[in-house]
């Protein structure tokens, strides 16, 4: 979603002046079929606050890396004006508590399982064929 203001006799000064705010809800809500995702009460509440801050300019209004940003002209410029928000508000901040080395283990052992069982269903499909009468 992107905001901007239609007040065209905003103070020159104004902080939101040649603004526009930039909120990322894709991961927020559930997706009901594969088209349609549909905003928890919180959700709507989360981005309406957002908005209403950003808006109001009440000293409230944070940038939040991956939900987030109120970019400037200059930086959508920099975009060749493409308004997809993930462009402007970044990746959400990670813990640190990631552990590679451990991830890496355990998604070579998930591969090695995934290739032994492939193996083991090409073999039970080779031997379903033969029993019809099918040789590969």
């Amino acid at each position: 979603m992107w905001f901007l203001s239609r007040e065209k006799e905003i103070d020159p000064n104004h902080p939101r002046r040649n603004k526009i705010l930039f909120i990322d809800a894709r991961d927020m809500g559930t997706l009901i079929n594969r088209r349609t995702r549909e905003l928890s009460q919180e959700d709507i509440r989360l981005i309406a606050d957002t908005y209403h801050n950003w808006r109001n300019n009440n000293g409230e209004y944070k940038d939040v890396p991956g939900f987030c940003k109120s970019a400037t002209i200059e930086e959508v410029a920099a975009f060749d004006y493409m308004l997809t928000p993930g462009r402007y508000i970044g990746l959400p901040e990670e813990d640190d508590d990631f552990d590679f080395e451990e991830r890496i283990k355990n998604l070579s052992q998930e591969l090695r399982d995934q290739m032994n069982e492939a193996q083991r269903l090409d073999k039970a499909i080779l031997e379903n064929l033969r029993k019809i009468g099918i040789e590969i």
